[in-house]
Formats: structure tokens, sequence, C-alpha cells
């Protein structure tokens, strides 16, 4: 689907190129594109008047047909260019603009303003006096609205290239996702996102933005184990994978049973077996296994881990199993959905030696790597499969930055999985249903109240 894919700017460029190679002129698309988001500004606007900063470049080739648009609605528009139209279809953007260009902004002030400075192909910091220019006008006009990408913004990591960059209230996306519409730094700054379509197609290989699962119903013949058994190993602190547990039973798995020898459940919902571990999982009926939670670091949770890898049933790798994990304990072939925080993520990559910068780049080589399905998970989220599938989730509450979070979110995962999902349908979906559970608690709540309301993000699913 063409409308949640996410492409770094090369795919960008080479999606509009298919266009130009069918018959599309620049300018045309161009008009297509600017039309687009003209729209969307003029009902933003609702008559006011409109500043466009417009650079030398394609981006800025937008604003000029932006503000030929915005003046035949209506509006009163002024238009900066510091710097002069440098490709042939900006330049005959500002022709059929033909009104005034200023290249400075003369202390303007106004209602709305539109940055068209740069777009998705900046990879270097803004200019002083650029820099400057952006700053004075997004603080000059009571709303400020960047198309593509806010300048200043690296598209392919959302990394910010200036200090002091402004805080946008509205980006309307040409075409389709980048990077940094969705992840951290930049993501903070782009305040509300529209999608303006301008008929590329899907592009292979493309990341995508996880989206709200489509789920249905058991079937009418289903039985607990048909709906999949996901078993929780537990360890040395059972609280952890307790709270999964309670967050697994609310995700769709028919069976959750948690594997901890001694230890008495005070929710009869909850089958605990206490038998060893290599005997529980003897179970040829397991679906999925999460180990992680509350497991320890000791030679009793290592041994735990060896055990658990060893069995057949599909795994859930998170918390201390991460960090006990070796490159030798995987045996190839088998089906693992990794689920690391950034410290976590820090430490397996130095146990499968992964040299990389960043979340992103980290989860990719991981996954490539290891064999393993990663879930790099934080405020901004990724998936990444070692066939090169990456998918990015969109933003959660910060409400979810509590104790036990990830107990919860491990618990949902694997409980999609003892459904039969593959690791990294499961991730996606997981993520979501953490992310709609958080929204459906409210203010400050706590990761027990997380796991009960997972079963309301289900049915928000259906």
């Amino acid at each position: 689907m063409t409308d949640t894919q996410i492409l770094t700017a090369d795919q960008m460029r080479a999606a509009e190129q298919a266009l130009f190679d069918a018959g599309t002129s620049v300018s045309e698309l161009m008009e297509i594109a600017a039309g687009g988001a003209a729209e969307w500004i003029r009902r933003i606007a609702a008559g006011r008047s409109v500043t466009v900063l417009c650079g030398p470049g394609n981006n800025g080739g937008d604003g000029y047909v932006i503000a030929r648009r915005l003046r035949e609605a209506g509006n009163a528009v002024r238009v900066i260019a510091p710097v002069a139209p440098k490709t042939d279809a900006a330049n005959e953007a500002c022709r059929k603009w033909g009104g005034e260009v200023l290249t400075s902004d003369g202390s303007t002030r106004g209602d709305v303003f539109v940055d068209c400075l740069f777009g998705s192909g900046l990879s270097r910091p803004l200019s002083g006096e650029h820099s400057l220019l952006l700053r004075d006008l997004a603080a000059h006009h009571a709303l400020s609205i960047a198309v593509d990408v806010p300048s200043g913004i690296a598209s392919d990591t959302g990394a910010l290239l200036n200090e002091k960059l402004p805080q946008f209230d509205v980006t309307l996306v040409l075409g389709a996702w980048k990077f940094a519409h969705w992840m951290l730094p930049g993501r903070g700054h782009m305040g509300r996102m529209k999608l303006v379509p301008i008929g590329i197609d899907p592009v292979e290989g493309a990341a995508q933005l996880v989206g709200r699962p489509a789920l249905c119903a058991p079937a009418t013949d289903s039985h607990k184990y048909k709906r999949g058994l996901a078993s929780i190993v537990g360890g040395a602190m059972p609280g952890a994978a307790t709270l999964s547990a309670m967050a697994a039973q609310r995700a769709g798995a028919g069976y959750v049973k948690l594997l901890a020898e001694g230890h008495m459940s005070l929710d009869p919902g909850l089958v605990c077996d206490g038998r060893p571990l290599d005997e529980a999982l003897a179970d040829k009926r397991i679906s999925a296994l999460l180990v992680g939670p509350g497991l320890g670091r000791d030679e009793t949770a290592e041994r735990k881990l060896a055990t658990a890898l060893s069995a057949g049933a599909p795994k859930l790798l998170d918390a201390d199993a991460l960090v006990l994990l070796r490159p030798e304990m995987i045996e190839s072939g088998q089906p693992i959905l990794a689920t690391p925080h950034d410290g976590e993520l820090d430490t397996v990559c130095r146990s499968f030696s992964v040299l990389a910068e960043g979340r992103r780049d980290r989860a990719i080589a991981l996954a490539r790597t290891s064999g393993m399905v990663v879930l790099a998970k934080g405020p901004d989220s990724v998936i990444a499969a070692h066939d090169g599938r990456l998918a990015i989730a969109p933003p959660a509450p910060s409400w979810l930055s509590v104790a036990g979070s990830g107990d919860v979110l491990a618990g949902i995962a694997v409980s999609r999985m003892a459904t039969g999902l593959a690791p990294f349908e499961a991730a996606c979906e997981a993520v979501w249903l953490h992310g709609e559970a958080a929204r459906q608690c409210g203010p400050a709540f706590t990761a027990e109240e997380l796991a009960r309301t997972v079963q309301t993000a289900i049915e928000r699913c259906l």
C-alpha cells in the first residue's frame, strides 16, 4: 500500500523518475504535488494571509505553485526567496507566480507561514542566514506549515541538522512518508501530518508504517489449543513473567501457561506448571514460548535460557534473556523474535559483533547477522527482519515509559505468535496493540492496568 510505505530520499527520487519515464513532466508533477498541498493550506488558512518561503530547488518550485494557487483562491500571499530558482521546473513555477519575490523577511509578520526552503534531499546543515530566516518567519506567524520535510531535518534519519529549528503545527507530506516523519528527534518537530498523494506506485523493499491490525473472532469450532498455547518461562523475579502472562491472556491466545517451579499464581485463570523446565517444555502443544522477563542473570537463568532455546516452538526473547544470549545458542532457521530496549540492544549487538549507529540501523544489522526478527523498542520502535523487511511504529503515548511496560509488550507479542503469526507480523501487531492499550488507559497508569486493557485494544481491531 502506498499510504503506509516509508521511503528514503533515493527511493523517492526513483519513484518520481518512474512517473517521469511514464510521460509525466517535472512541472506537471509539481503542479499535482503542490496543488494538493495548497488545498490543505487553503483550508487551514481559512482566508488568512500566507507567507511562503521558497528555496532554489524543486521544493522551492512547490512553494511558487502553492503561492499562485492560494492567490487564485483569494488569500493574500507573500513570497520570500533568499536564493533564485536553480532548476527548470522551479524557474517555470516562479514565472507562473509572476508576483513580487522578496529576498529577505524584513521582519515579516503574518498569519500562516509555509516552509518550502529545502525538501527531503537535504543532508547538510542550513547556512546561518537560512537558519535564522526560517526561525524568524516561524516565530512571527501564528501558524507554521512545512511542505514535505521541515527544512533542517534529515529525511532519512530524522536527525536535526541545525540547532533551534522551529516546531511546525502541520507537515504536508508529498507522495510518501519519509523516515523523518516517524523517527525522533525529527518527528517531534512535525506537528500534525497529512499525506498528499501524487500517484507514485508501491516501491519494492520499502519500509512500512505499522497500522491497526485487522483481527477477527475465533472460528466457531475453536478450542483453547486451536487458538494457541503461549508458555512463559518464569525466573528469579516472577512478577515480570506474571505481567507478561496477564497481557498474553488478553491478546488472543487460547491458553497461557506460566512455567515456574514452585510458583503459585493468585490469578485462578493463570495456569502455573511447576515441573522442571525441560519436562514442561516437552509439551508439543506449545505454540510459542517467551523467555526473559524476570529470568535473572545467574547460572540458573542461563541454563533455563539454553533449555528454552532447545525447545521446538517459536520463541520470543526479552529482557534478561537478551543479556545472556550468545550467538552459538541460536540454531539456524529458528523463528525467534527479540524485543530489546536500547540498553539491551547495545548488549546483544556487542555479543553478535554488530557495529551500527542508531536504533534503526542496529536493528537492521542485528536481524541480518542473527537471523532473528528484532523489535527495537523505544519512543520510535523499529521492527527489522533478516530478509530486509522493516517497519516503523507510529507514536504511542509517552505514559508507556513505566516499569513493566516492556513485559506487557512481550506478553502481547508471544500471544500473537501463539495464534499462528510469524515473528515479524506478531511484532507489528503487538506494538500497535501496546500503544492502543496505553491510549485507552489514559494518563499515569501502571503496567498491570496496561495489561488489563489489552482486551480493549483487541476490540478496536475487530
